[in-house]
């Protein structure tokens, strides 16, 4: 599968330019609403991530005016500043120890520049590792997509909150509330030392369920709003052992509850930690 891989010429300072570029202006944020956004499908047409991402976007898209586009005319048209684009992109931060290799999928502004990681970053969400299969992210491509809206329309009704630390907000502002919600986990996403219910529930003394993917897919499809998920981007047993990001989030209002990542190391595995759970509970 063809992605925009982020090498050579975008290695070093420009690799971690993605935390930077989520210092977005207001202006930005009203640039977008007046443009029509080209949504980036992969060269492969059997694509789990084509296929979804088009479902998604026909059933949840309605914040601009879309249209779908192929890589090559992603690359002809994205320094036109009159235009938006929802793309899948692969990063890599050259200040962590292990340069591991993610999938982000990111709405970007067209912009004049040379390099994908200069254009205007309005939103940028994890996926996965680049060597983890599409089915691991794939079916909750709608959740995201629809997390994406909301989260751009409340910072054009709350400029205020547009900083480098954007997801701070989420972490202060709806942990909290997680508890007054059933939690839905997949086993093999829990840190492997806490993976059995009787530790989950020990740190964390509410309600919680694990389940399995399609549990999770129906819960986002019926916007469920009793369910708040987790979606976990890891390494998934393969051998690039970086960053594992957690992020929480509610299948029927679209919301983070919570967000963050750790450093896989020897006291921090693959997973969702004891420490996460107590710090939602």
């Amino acid at each position: 599968m063809k992605k925009f891989i982020l090498l050579a010429l975008l290695l070093g300072t420009a690799m971690y330019a993605l935390a930077d570029r989520n210092v977005i202006r207001h202006e930005d944020i009203k640039t977008f609403l007046k443009t029509k956004t080209y949504v980036v499908l992969e060269d492969n047409p059997m694509s789990a991530y084509n296929f979804k991402v088009k479902e998604a976007v026909e059933k949840a898209w309605n914040i601009t005016p879309y249209e779908f586009i192929s890589t090559a005319q992603f690359e002809e048209m994205r320094k036109d500043i009159d235009k938006s684009f929802l793309v899948m992109i692969q990063v890599k931060f050259s200040k962590d120890k292990l340069e591991a290799l993610y999938n982000f999928m990111s709405i970007t502004l067209g912009s004049g520049v040379s390099k994908i990681t200069d254009m205007p970053d309005i939103v940028s969400i994890p996926l996965s590792y680049s060597s983890v299969p599409e089915d691991s992210y794939a079916y909750k491509i709608e959740s995201f997509i629809r997390f994406m809206q909301d989260h751009i329309r409340m910072l054009d009704k709350n400029p205020e909150l547009i900083k480098n630390n954007i997801y701070d907000y989420y972490n202060k502002n709806m942990k909290d509330n997680v508890s007054k919600k059933e939690l839905w986990l997949l086993e093999k996403d829990v840190e492997k030392s806490i993976r059995s219910l009787d530790k989950i529930r020990k740190a964390y003394p509410h309600v919680v369920r694990i389940v399995k993917e399609e549990d999770i897919e129906k819960a986002i499809a019926e916007k469920n709003p009793n369910v708040i998920f987790l979606h976990k981007v890891g390494p998934e047993g393969t051998r690039l052992q970086a960053r594992c990001y957690k992020v929480l989030i509610g299948a029927g209002d679209d919301k983070f509850y919570y967000f963050d990542y750790h450093t896989i190391d020897k006291s921090d595995g693959d997973g969702f930690l004891s420490k996460d759970f107590k710090r939602i509970k």
